[in-house]
């Protein structure tokens, strides 16, 4: 077994902006005008939270009603992260000098100053945040575009005859190969071998289709099985259906259907903290068709899939250092006509959106496991 990935409290923001080179977010294009999860809702209390998203460092927390709110994390005095500074009502005090913020990002107070003393109308530049199916969201582009810009939903939350759960990992490598990774078929014969799918030799036919702002693939091979799960998600053998989707710019939705009344989904949002590091969100749904089986497979299933999405993380660090070193120049077989799909989205996105946007496209591939 390969090394474990620390806990994600030992994995502290990379200190990457400096003066020569601009933050992710300032040159990312048009990838910063989505929603991003910055935490799960149970994290955020009544107490800083440090978070970074493209390289901005964020500190979130709640105020007295609840509403999550974030602001850089930097105080506008001497710079020190607000993160580790405290929470008194609904203000931040940083921790150097005492400097305090309202819910506004407005400085209230400056302990070494005259009572009388003008304070500074410079404000902590706001992110805006929304709370969704147990996650706390945060806009990254213009707050005055964020309330007309949607966010992910993720699938079957909280709906009646379903199980689901979190599972958040940090993954050092960027966000197109971590989602390129989330929906690639021939590596699970290698990366997971005995846990996922061994080598068989078996022909996998499939259909990908690009959209303006999503990937598709369906696979045309209803006798596949998925590993050690097969037993709890499919003990009667009914025929699969299995679905990839990859949504822009940083969502993959992977779906097992059953028969009629199982299903197993994993749905995945990657928030870059770095240009390669990145913190995943993955949500296991799943229903088995009756409650007793349901709770079995809370048991069961976060062991198995968190081994499952550890083997990714190694393979991931594996990767991310070669292109570390090297950068990116990759040879494609056919089976990687979604990774060019996926590639081609947010490679426009990431140019700002300047020329032909690509356009939807539709193939059918055929490769070997």
């Amino acid at each position: 077994m390969g090394p474990m990935t620390p806990p994600l409290s030992q994995c502290p923001p990379e200190p990457v902006a400096t003066e020569t080179r601009p933050p992710l977010r300032e040159r990312c294009g048009l990838l910063k005008d989505y929603w991003y999860v910055a935490c799960q809702s149970s994290t955020l209390k009544r107490e800083p939270l440090g978070r970074q998203i493209m390289d901005e460092a964020l500190v979130l927390y709640r105020d007295r009603s609840g509403k999550a709110r974030c602001f850089r994390d930097r105080c506008l005095h001497r710079n020190t992260m607000l993160s580790e500074g405290t929470l008194e009502d609904d203000c931040l005090r940083c921790p150097y000098h005492g400097w305090i913020y309202d819910e506004e990002g407005s400085v209230t107070k400056i302990p070494s100053a005259r009572q009388d003393a003008p304070l500074p109308k410079k404000k902590l530049p706001a992110f805006p945040t929304r709370e969704v199916d147990g996650l706390v969201w945060v806009y990254m582009g213009d707050p005055k575009d964020a309330e007309a810009t949607a966010n992910f939903r993720f699938p079957h939350h909280a709906e009646s005859g379903w199980e689901s759960y979190y599972m958040e990992t940090m993954f050092e490598n960027d966000v197109t190969n971590c989602v390129e990774n989330f929906m690639d078929v021939p590596h699970t014969v290698f990366v997971h071998a005995t846990w996922f799918r061994d080598r068989s030799g078996k022909e996998i036919r499939a259909t990908v289709e690009r959209t303006p702002d999503s990937v598709l693939v369906t696979y045309h091979q209803d006798q596949d099985e998925i590993g050690l799960s097969t037993f709890i998600l499919n003990p009667t053998r009914e025929p699969m259906s299995h679905t990839d989707k990859f949504y822009m710019p940083n969502v993959t939705r992977v779906d097992y259907d059953f028969g009629t009344k199982r299903s197993f989904i994993i749905t995945s949002q990657c928030t870059p903290e770095t240009e390669r590091r990145t913190r995943v969100y993955t949500a296991i749904t799943f229903r088995l068709g009756s409650r007793v089986l349901g709770k079995f497979g809370k048991l069961f299933l976060p062991p198995y899939t968190r081994k499952v999405i550890q083997q990714d993380v190694e393979i991931m660090l594996n990767q991310g250092k070669s292109l570390a070193r090297y950068g990116s120049e990759f040879l494609n077989s056919e089976a990687d006509l979604l990774h060019r799909y996926i590639e081609s989205l947010r490679n426009w996105d990431e140019g700002g959106g300047v020329g032909p946007k690509p356009k939807p496209a539709c193939e059918e591939i055929r490769f070997f496991v």
